[in-house]
């Protein structure tokens, strides 16, 4: 039995918000919905209308889009008008600029636009893969479930985004932690054990010497290397922020080893994901494939799907231009062919997603599982190459005493 946090909506219009205990989020679902309540959010941890703050970044962002889409969608299938919905919404959220997104949002429908109009005056929360799902519910007449297939679709996008920093952040802590620790004994430790055989004429090992002329080296030019690096670092940050700089990062990252697999298959796993929402809508094949395009994080696996779109135009259909566009993964091809030759391609592209987002993970996990050893393997030689010379150093020292 877990503890789970609640947002519900009362017969009253008023929202309720509290604990509850149940084997699972779904139990604990079906408890309020016994209870008269309406859930709106049901979790292990406390949503951001609680106390919850979030961070200022873009995952800040990513979490305001995935709850505000959880909640409208809980509220229209309850059968609450839109725009009490986007009433109830914008008092659950306390970030002060979401809130003011959501405000205006509101105010924008009651004044006659529609609400992919209204979403779409804010592209730096409603992507137009986002916008659009939202017009062709409104056209289809099926708002509710478009709103519970976008949840769906940034939920999983979330989790495959975290999945990947949580997975890639303990390897590169691992390098800035070994690399301080080593710079630290270069730079203050070994000077102050060598001025021992300064001050005497006992001679140094040749282990010793070599260590004091690479901390010497570190101590003359250490602080301006890591000030080129730092420099290096923000020129290269700018230069990536350029086209061409893009494309030569986007295309750097796809041939590193187990990396550069990972992030394909993220990217397949994403454009698929898009896919199966808008063709699932009927949105046009074309349109979909222009709009998926723009969430893909890598602009040369995005630049490879205009030939695709163009193959679509002409008649030739997804497959085969897919296949022939060679960027992305070989069963991906097949995959989109079987979903032709059924006519259930919306369903191949959401299998097609589980498959990627599942390979996905297991290539991570490949990278971290070999990036980790080597990195502790390297910083180890290192570190134990400065203890055997301290140690040679000692030793001779008590030599020389006895």
């Amino acid at each position: 039995m877990s503890t789970f946090f609640y947002r519900a909506l009362a017969p009253d219009g008023k929202i309720r918000t509290g604990t509850l205990v149940g084997d699972d989020d779904r139990a604990a679902a079906r408890e309020l919905r016994r209870q008269g309540l309406t859930p709106v959010f049901v979790g292990a941890s406390k949503p951001s209308g609680i106390s919850l703050r979030l961070p200022r970044f873009g995952g800040g962002r990513l979490k305001d889009l995935l709850h505000f889409t959880q909640e409208i969608a809980t509220l229209l299938n309850a059968g609450i008008p839109l725009d009490r919905a986007l009433s109830i919404t914008s008092e659950l959220t306390q970030r002060k600029e979401f809130q003011g997104v959501v405000g205006e949002v509101l105010r924008s429908l009651r004044s006659g636009k529609s609400f992919a109009e209204s979403l779409e005056a804010h592209p730096q929360y409603f992507s137009e893969l986002y916008v659009n799902m939202i017009r062709a519910g409104e056209a289809s007449g099926s708002l509710p479930l478009v709103l519970d297939r976008l949840a769906e679709f940034e939920r999983s996008r979330d989790e495959l985004r975290g999945y990947i920093v949580s997975s890639l952040t303990y390897p590169a802590l691992l390098v800035v932690v070994g690399s301080g620790a080593v710079f630290v004994l270069l730079h203050y430790v070994i000077p102050r054990f060598a001025e021992a055989f300064t001050r005497s004429s006992i001679k140094m090992p040749l282990p010793m010497q070599i260590l004091l002329s690479v901390s010497d080296a570190v101590r003359t030019f250490g602080f301006p290397v890591i000030g080129l690096l730092i420099a290096a670092i923000v020129a290269l940050r700018y230069y990536i922020r350029t086209p061409a700089g893009r494309l030569a990062f986007d295309r750097f990252q796809l041939r590193i080893p187990l990396l550069g697999v990972a992030l394909q298959k993220a990217d397949t796993a994403r454009f698929a994901r898009a896919m199966a929402t808008l063709v699932a809508n009927g949105v046009p094949l074309v349109l979909s494939i222009g709009i998926s395009r723009g969430i893909l994080a890598n602009r040369i696996l995005a630049a490879a799907l205009e030939p695709v779109a163009q193959g679509v135009k002409r008649g030739e259909g997804l497959a085969a231009p897919f296949r022939k566009s060679g960027k992305f993964p070989a069963l991906a091809g097949h995959l989109l062919t079987v979903g032709e030759e059924t006519g259930h391609l919306d369903r191949m592209f959401d299998r097609m997603a589980d498959i990627y987002d599942k390979d996905t993970r297991e290539a991570i996990k490949r990278f971290t599982a070999l990036f980790e050893p080597i990195v502790i393997l390297f910083m180890g030689v290192i570190v134990g190459a400065m203890i055997l010379s301290i140690l040679l150093a000692i030793t001779s020292i008590n030599e020389m005493g006895l």
